[in-house]
């Protein structure tokens, strides 16, 4: 695709989703970028009306900036796939299926990869008593960026009081201790690895906040801990059907060695927001913003 032959973009973005506000970052980033690489942009905030609004406004591609349920989860993209609108990121199965944790463990397990024990179990059950051995994690089994995390500690005197508005349904998974670490996966090409350093758990607030955490890219770890990121970052991209750009998310217990890195999950739909880690990795490896957001337009297509 050319900004010659097809000038009409839409950037989706906001949505209905717990990451609303972060997807209207990220899209209003993208919106920018793309102009400034000569685009003709219409920014479309995601509402009920949206497969008359696509129609009206006929683009060429959509650049898709949403972000959690019915954006990256496979809705959208079935949207696109029946209105034939070329659009950006992965395509109707891998967006489902990443965004579903425990499905994505199941890929995981089939392709080797290494992971922390979990199981799903009811919003309930976990209020009235431990269902794993403490320290444990509790998170919606389909959301993204940190929504509804709650950390179990060893020390805990009961189970998590979760809030009303979490999920029927949960994924209790065994606590990863360590490093956070993340891989930006760009078509077939691992960007490098970013070690995130934040004051406790690297939660909403410290990945979409000024100041709420510190991104040391190329991270400082050893050699074969950087080559197994990018290998295992190359290999979720690939297993679970991946397009254009992904980003997995890993902690590494240091003092385990290559035993102690384990994937977290990979998020099909990274965030593009001013303190996202996705632009950051791609200006490491030598692209403008604006280079970047080119690229995954240019990308895109139908049948993904």
């Amino acid at each position: 695709m050319s900004s010659r032959t097809d000038p009409k973009v839409v950037v989706l973005m906001g949505g209905p989703s717990a990451e609303r506000e972060v997807s209207l970052s990220s899209g209003r980033e993208c919106a920018a970028a793309l102009r400034g690489e000569g685009f003709e942009v219409v920014e479309l905030d995601a509402g009920p009306d949206l497969a008359t609004r696509l129609s009206e406004l006929s683009p060429c591609t959509v650049f898709n900036a949403l972000h959690g349920r019915r954006g990256e989860d496979g809705c959208v993209q079935g949207l696109l796939e029946w209105l034939r609108i070329p659009y950006t990121h992965s395509g109707v199965l891998a967006s489902a299926t990443a965004m579903d944790k425990e499905r994505t463990k199941a890929v995981y397990l089939a392709a080797g990869l290494p992971m922390v024990p979990s199981q799903l179990a009811s919003s309930a059950e976990v209020r009235a008593a431990h269902v794993m051995e403490p320290p444990y994690v509790v998170k919606p089994y389909n959301e993204g960026s940190s929504v509804g995390v709650y950390i179990v500690q060893e020390a805990a005197n009961g189970p998590p009081q979760l809030s009303p508005d979490m999920p029927g349904t949960v994924m209790v998974e065994r606590y990863a201790p360590g490093r956070e670490l993340t891989v930006t996966v760009m078509g077939d090409r691992a960007l490098g690895v970013t070690d995130i350093l934040s004051d406790g758990w690297y939660d909403y607030d410290a990945k979409y906040k000024a100041g709420g955490s510190r991104h040391v890219v190329p991270a400082d770890i050893p050699a074969e801990i950087e080559d197994l990121c990018l290998r295992h970052a190359l290999t979720a991209h690939r297993v679970l059907g991946c397009r254009g750009i992904s980003r997995t998310d890993f902690r590494w217990d240091e003092g385990r060695g290559a035993g102690g890195l384990v994937l977290l999950e990979t998020n099909t739909q990274p965030g593009m927001t001013p303190t996202s880690l996705s632009p950051e990795q791609a200006a490491h490896a030598g692209m403008s913003f604006g280079q970047f957001c080119r690229w995954i337009l240019e990308d895109a297509s139908c049948d993904r």
